[in-house]
């Protein structure tokens, strides 16, 4: 008797992880593998997602080149993690539906209320000065990408900080994607010769594993909010700021909004939140500087 109970609850938590995590395509398992997850890592998340296409000699060649064990090949032969037929083409649709409406509602959003300059959000209890907003709304919730796997970010680095550079994307955003490399290379030329500012990566990715991708095929050299932290007293940003992506928000340490990207009407793209923090950091101070429109 338990162990048809045991059967059956488990049954129901993969069908329960499935509607709320989307299962694993081949391609999604190509990219842990190629990006320094081991195959047992991959079945530990096959045995939460489920695998979401009908597995042939096509996808185990593509998996075997991307370094796939042979335990991994045979567990996707089998058919051990795969969804039905019916649960395959509901996936589909599924993510047909996602991407037609989260995506491009996020990307193209014109009509959503966006914050006003100058206005961001109430300080935390424990900040005695205007300097320790920021530092207190991301410290102990940054994470980042280094030596092949991400790692908890070392909050002192933050208390010295003098601007910020908010970065709101997707690995699904091919927008966010285009963007993000233009972004890293202007951090690994700028951020040296100003070490007052930094860039914090914030995830709009429907999972852990999107989220962790992006910053490994992007190789982003800036920290990002955890994203079982998402929403936590670090999302706060998140949620009072961001209606599209991607956006980009320039703050200084206080919380005041100097300049941000949006669409639109007098649409600010990216590309000028950056002009206007060179514009900062050549001044050395925010004075004088246009503020967002």
């Amino acid at each position: 008797m338990r162990i048809v109970l045991v059967t059956i609850f488990l049954v129901a938590t993969a069908r329960f992880a499935v509607g709320n995590l989307m299962p694993l395509t081949a391609k999604e398992i190509g990219l842990m593998l190629r990006s320094g997850y081991s195959s047992e890592a991959v079945l530990r998340e096959l045995s939460v997602r489920r695998f979401g296409e009908e597995f042939n000699t096509e996808i185990e060649y593509q998996l075997s080149r991307a370094g796939a064990s042979s335990s991994l090949i045979e567990a996707l032969r089998s058919g051990t993690y795969s969804l039905s037929a019916s649960e395959i083409a509901a996936s589909r649709s599924k993510l047909a539906a996602s991407e037609r409406t989260p995506a491009k509602a996020l990307e193209h959003s014109s009509g959503a209320a966006r914050p006003n300059p100058g206005q961001f959000w109430t300080a935390p209890p424990a900040a005695t000065e205007p300097g320790d907003v920021i530092y207190l709304h991301l410290k102990d919730d940054l994470v980042c990408w280094r030596q092949g796997s991400v790692m908890h970010f070392d909050d002192e680095a933050l208390e010295r900080k003098k601007l910020y550079l908010f970065f709101f994307s997707a690995n699904w955003s091919p927008v966010g994607r285009k963007f993000t490399s233009q972004l890293v290379e202007y951090y690994n030329h700028v951020a040296p010769q100003h070490p007052e500012f930094e860039v914090i990566f914030f995830s709009a990715d429907r999972s852990q594993f999107g989220m962790e991708t992006y910053m490994a095929q992007s190789n982003m050299p800036w920290p990002a909010v955890a994203y079982d932290k998402r929403g936590g007293k670090a999302g706060a940003i998140q949620n009072n700021l961001v209606r599209e992506i991607p956006c980009l928000v320039l703050a200084d340490a206080t919380g005041k909004i100097l300049s941000y990207s949006h669409g639109g009407e007098n649409a600010v793209a990216p590309e000028k939140v950056l002009v206007d923090l060179d514009e900062v950091l050549t001044r050395g101070s925010v004075s004088g500087m246009a503020r967002a429109r």
